[in-house]
């Protein structure tokens, strides 16, 4: 049965019943056993911070019924996810719709409420130990604002750990942009704000598959001021040897040499994993707000997050699914997907140790 009890596909077929992220249970559903939870995974139905489309606040409705074939065995890592973690669906963040401040402080206070649920409290929360908390927080946007909320209430259930936790970002964009009409908390500013104010070490952080056209060279000097490692799509997937494409197409061999160095040079620091979903190009992921040609494809990603094999992460969320934009449901499909693989890396991690 293992640690997250899921119904019997072959008893209750998974389209049927109610929809839940990946068919785990509800956190009011936990057996008692079965907790502290180890992943609360939630929604936060927001999308105020857009700069372009709107309608990512649909996106965690759709992740959730898009994930109802999402197994429990990862074959790559040889892992039983569902035997190894306890998992629970915790339902969507409250949100203020006309105040990205607001949203924010909503959601983080959700969050933190999220390991109160099942179990003793301690000094820590659910399995706390020295203010630590035993249950890790998933976030299902909505745009990428909502990851400011969610990096804030990791950052407090690790203990706020010194310098800030590390980050791995997916992203076609940087992230890093001060101020846009006034406002300092919107999907194009999340990671200066967290960089700011202590919630990410910089020197621990790569953005990886930056790609694209810029507002103007000025877009990366927050970056290069602070040491975030920025791994662009053209670093990342190059052409074999001798500037040769693959035959029969532009794409080269995915190159995991920065990913690589980051990792190892991680070592066991906090880490967050923050995806979002127009990193992957709009031919394999179209139902984003800001999409840009040229991006990874849906294996290469995948590819990419299993390398993180190791990582110490304590939080992670997948943003940025407008799913009017895809009506074939493949964004949301592959957003779903994209959360298994960042929370087996926990399972994966806690078998090998």
């Amino acid at each position: 049965m293992g640690k997250t009890v899921l119904p019997d596909a072959r008893v209750s077929p998974r389209y049927s019943g109610i929809c839940t992220f990946c068919r785990y249970p509800r956190v009011e559903d936990v057996l008692a056993e079965n907790y502290p939870l180890d992943w609360a995974i939630y929604g936060v139905a927001s999308d105020l911070g857009v700069t372009y489309r709107s309608g990512a606040r649909f996106g965690p409705r759709a992740i959730r019924e898009a994930s109802q074939y999402v197994k429990r065995f990862h074959l790559a890592h040889n892992v039983d996810v569902c035997a190894t973690l306890s998992m629970a669906d915790g339902g969507d963040a409250p949100v203020s719709p006309y105040s990205i401040e607001q949203t924010l402080d909503l959601v983080e206070e959700f969050a933190l409420g999220l390991s109160e649920q099942g179990g003793e409290v301690g000094a820590g929360g659910v399995g706390g130990v020295g203010g630590v908390s035993a249950t890790k927080l998933f976030a299902v946007g909505g745009d990428h604002s909502i990851t400011y909320a969610n990096i804030r209430a990791s950052y407090a259930r690790q203990g706020e750990p010194p310098g800030g936790l590390a980050l791995v970002h997916f992203d076609t964009h940087l992230d890093t942009v001060d101020v846009l009409w006034g406002e300092k908390y919107s999907h194009a500013s999340v990671f200066r704000r967290a960089i700011e104010e202590g919630y990410v070490n910089p020197k621990k952080m790569i953005s990886i598959g930056i790609k694209g056209s810029l507002n103007s060279a000025d877009d990366l000097a927050f970056c290069l001021q602070h040491g975030v490692t920025v791994a662009t799509y053209d670093e990342i997937v190059r052409p074999p040897s001798g500037g040769l494409a693959t035959a029969g197409t532009s794409r080269g061999a995915v190159n995991f040499a920065m990913l690589d160095a980051f990792v190892q040079r991680v070592g066991n620091h906090p880490a967050y994993v923050t995806f979002d979903i127009d990193v992957v190009d709009p031919a394999f992921a179209p139902g984003t707000g800001t999409p840009c040609p040229g991006g990874f494809t849906s294996a290469e990603v995948l590819d990419l997050l299993r390398r993180l094999k190791g990582l110490n992460v304590v939080g992670g969320d997948v943003v940025e699914v407008l799913p009017e934009r895809d009506p074939a449901g493949l964004t949301a499909f592959l957003a779903a997907h994209v959360m298994f693989e960042i929370i087996a890396l926990d399972a994966a991690r806690r078998v090998r140790a």
